[in-house]
């Protein structure tokens, strides 16, 4: 049985979108399987609340990686804010079908996260298989020294054509490009002297060269902050946007016990389409209840989304990043009664992917559900409104990220009785 909602991404290179291989090369090496770090707990006794761990610091990129990935606006190709906090360093092969589609994605990223994201576009020319691949970097970069404009706007038009030109022999590309460049306004004289110029022609193939230093080893190649590899599909580069966002809002601690176990509390919970109410249960599961109350108090739950609604199993939400992968920066144990399984509807229990990985993701049960028994918290139980909940538009955030908004989480308002 799926767990709920694992913690870890896993972001492997070549993934959804596959990616173009070079010709093997001696000197390149298989770069270490990437993830990105939301941590799993090990050891949950915390000074005065067992029980709950925070987050670890966020990592830091190392100083070879910040020599190699940081974006330097003399040589770099970029587009998107200088301050923006996410920035996206693409390696990439014009030649290369899984490269097309990659800058496709990453820029309706840059498009939908404006002030959030940066675009760097760096050249791996897979000389070894693609004989265009070099020819094309030329052709770019002999279009960026007429203006930045004039770089991304072939840029684009060798990925929206490649597969016209991928078909030509190196002939037909170049007197191609050359009209490629007059249609965009180039001037075409001084185009095809820098194509052909010796610092042109240098440039291109040491791109081929220094990505096999580097030890890539294909395109489309997605460095995320100078730390992270991505795959380049959207929902993983999503994901990252979204998970990097979210640190913001995160809280360093976990939250103080304060909850009463003796005391009756309900929660109302407001979506876009009417108000549902839970009575919890802080005497069966105080950890989860305590933390449930903190957050609701303290706002994470407003303005999110239902971003796992699975008809006859279950609806999921609190998660801010509509992801499926965000923790609120902390992490606790799970706690497990005799008195309560999972034998029908309406039942409120903490997503985890494991024991000591509760965070903030919570789930409403639409049946029976025996394979979930011993596994999940069970904290409350929907007593009103459950009407609300059957209604919730069906939405799976495992299936991609281009899916329509999920209902909307407006507020939960905590009641003590």
């Amino acid at each position: 049985m799926k767990k709920i909602i694992p913690l870890l991404l896993v972001v492997a290179l070549g993934g959804l979108l596959g990616a173009c291989l070079p010709a093997p090369q001696p000197e390149v090496t298989e770069p270490p399987e990437p993830t990105i770090q939301i941590p799993t707990a090990t050891t949950l006794d915390v000074g005065s609340h067992p029980g709950c761990i925070p987050n670890p610091a966020p990592p830091t990129p190392s100083e070879e990686d910040l020599a190699v990935f940081t974006p330097d606006p003399e040589s770099d190709w970029i587009k998107g804010p200088e301050d923006a906090p996410i920035t996206f360093i693409e390696y990439a092969d014009f030649q290369c079908p899984y490269c097309s589609l990659a800058s496709q994605n990453l820029q309706s990223l840059l498009e939908k996260y404006p002030d959030d994201v940066r675009i760097v576009y760096r050249h791996f020319p897979l000389a070894s298989i693609h004989d265009k691949a070099i020819p094309a970097v030329q052709a770019v970069e002999a279009a960026g020294l007429q203006g930045e404009g004039a770089f991304w706007d072939l840029h684009d038009r060798l990925y929206d054509t490649q597969a016209l030109w991928s078909e030509y022999s190196v002939e037909e590309f170049e007197s191609w490009v050359v009209e490629a460049a007059a249609e965009l306004g180039l001037d075409t004289a001084q185009f095809e002297a820098d194509y052909s110029s010796e610092v042109i022609v240098s440039l291109a193939e040491a791109a081929w060269i220094d990505g096999q230093a580097l030890g890539l080893t294909g395109t489309p190649y997605v460095k995320v902050n100078s730390l992270y590899e991505a795959r380049p599909d959207i929902q993983t580069l999503t994901a990252y946007v979204e998970l990097i966002k979210l640190e913001e809002q995160q809280f360093t601690d976990c939250p103080p016990l304060t909850v009463d176990p003796d005391a009756s509390y309900r929660a109302v919970v407001e979506t876009e389409h009417g108000s549902f109410v839970i009575d919890l249960f802080p005497e069966i599961a105080p950890l989860t209840v305590n933390s449930f109350i903190y957050l609701a108090e303290n706002g994470w739950f407003d303005g999110i989304t239902f971003h796992r609604v699975i008809p006859g199993f279950v609806a999921q939400t609190g998660d801010p990043s509509g992801t499926g992968y965000g923790n609120p920066g902390y992490l606790f144990s799970t706690e497990i009664s005799s008195e309560l399984v999972f034998d029908r509807e309406g039942l409120v229990a903490m997503a985890n992917s494991g024991g000591e990985s509760n965070g903030s993701q919570f789930f409403i049960t639409y049946a029976e559900a025996p394979d979930l028994n011993g596994g999940y918290t069970i904290f409350g139980e929907i007593v009103e409104g459950m009407d609300i909940v059957r209604n919730l538009a069906p939405r799976n955030a495992d299936n991609g990220a281009d899916l329509p908004p999920g209902d909307l989480l407006i507020s939960v308002t905590i009641e003590k009785q």
